[in-house]
């Protein structure tokens, strides 16, 4: 049988890239979000990859919304193997020019909203004693950065939140697993149409990783999910061990040139964000997976293909290890020589 995946966010960026891998596997994709253009259009690519879509219009911050999209995901396709909490929206400004109502709306979106289709997925999982949650986190999730406070805020949350009940599942001997997809810069739509205050066009903290690679983390997350979490692209694995080792003066550097790096020459966009509504529904038009950046964007990253074969890269380990052996070897050996003559 097809296995049965409901993907929120999956209207476009990688929610909308990762429901492509599912179709290609043949498998139910029950596809949520809050636009219908780019659910539509979603919806015939996964078809025309012989996976078998539902479209679902919800807004993950509505508790409601999200359990029915859930009842809707079952009577149509069965039991669901998989949940991926992808959806979010943000804001890029300062935070003291961030009102309480844009604060709060990003929150229940981007936090709550995964809140929310955990508690969705688990209703039905934990009966079943199967079934895995995804989070899609993000490398900002480990490290914050100025200009994104309530999105940051709301993956440290997640963080928080997915830890403390992995230890509730892991007490009760579950075989319900949840793992997190830390995601690095991605190359998506949302950064021409996310509430912007900032005096140019806002852009991804480069290196920029195209939504495909951070698609197949998360489906590999998902087929892998006893790890309690997956670091994609080497950029991630930095920012998460910098800011270990040396937090205070990541501070400065961020404080330094955080401004700058996520901001291009450009103009801004228009006015219209999608913090409160779809900017499909209001202009009628599909946005894709891929943003902008298409020039500066990768679409490889060697971090995530080690990541997800483990035995090529402990090969790679050995024989940076060995290599790095033979050179001092040498070197010594030279020297050795040198000092005889």
């Amino acid at each position: 049988m097809p296995e049965t995946v409901v993907i929120t966010g999956s209207s476009a960026g990688v929610g909308r890239a990762t429901a492509r891998l599912y179709a290609e596997r043949g498998a139910n994709v029950v596809l949520v979000a809050r636009g219908r253009a780019g659910l539509e259009a979603a919806a015939q690519e996964v078809e025309s990859l012989g996976g078998h879509p539902l479209v679902h219009l919800a807004d993950t911050a509505d508790a409601h919304q999200v359990e029915t999209a859930a009842e809707a995901a079952e009577r149509s396709f069965g039991p669901i193997d998989v949940w991926i909490n992808c959806a979010f929206t943000g804001v890029f400004a300062p935070f003291d020019e961030i009102t309480a109502d844009e604060y709060e709306r990003a929150t229940q979106v981007t936090y709550l909203g995964f809140v929310n289709g955990t508690r969705a997925a688990l209703k039905r999982m934990l009966p079943r004693d199967r079934g895995t949650v995804v989070q899609v986190g993000s490398a900002l999730g480990e490290r914050a950065i100025p200009l994104q406070s309530a999105y940051c805020g709301a993956k440290h949350a997640i963080n928080g939140f997915t830890s403390s009940l992995r230890t509730e599942l892991l007490h009760r001997g579950s075989n319900v697993h949840v793992t997190v997809a830390q995601l690095p810069g991605v190359n998506t739509p949302q950064f021409s149409w996310v509430h912007s205050r900032l005096p140019r066009h806002p852009q991804p903290v480069p290196p920029v990783y195209q939504p495909e690679v951070a698609a197949r983390g998360v489906v590999y997350a998902a087929d892998h999910p006893r790890r309690k979490q997956y670091y994609v692209g080497a950029t991630t694995v930095a920012t998460v061990w910098a800011n270990r080792l040396a937090p205070a003066l990541l501070d400065r550097y961020l404080a330094r040139t955080g401004f700058d790096s996520q901001q291009t020459d450009r103009r801004p966009p228009s006015d219209e964000s999608n913090l409160f509504a779809p900017v499909d529904e209001t202009k009628g038009s599909d946005h894709g997976a891929h943003g902008v950046f298409d020039d500066m964007a990768h679409g490889r990253s060697f971090q995530a293909a080690l990541s997800r074969h483990p035995a090529a890269a402990a090969s790679a380990l050995t024989a940076g290890i060995a290599t790095a052996a033979a050179a001092v070897l040498t070197r010594r050996a030279r020297t050795a020589t040198a000092h005889r003559a």
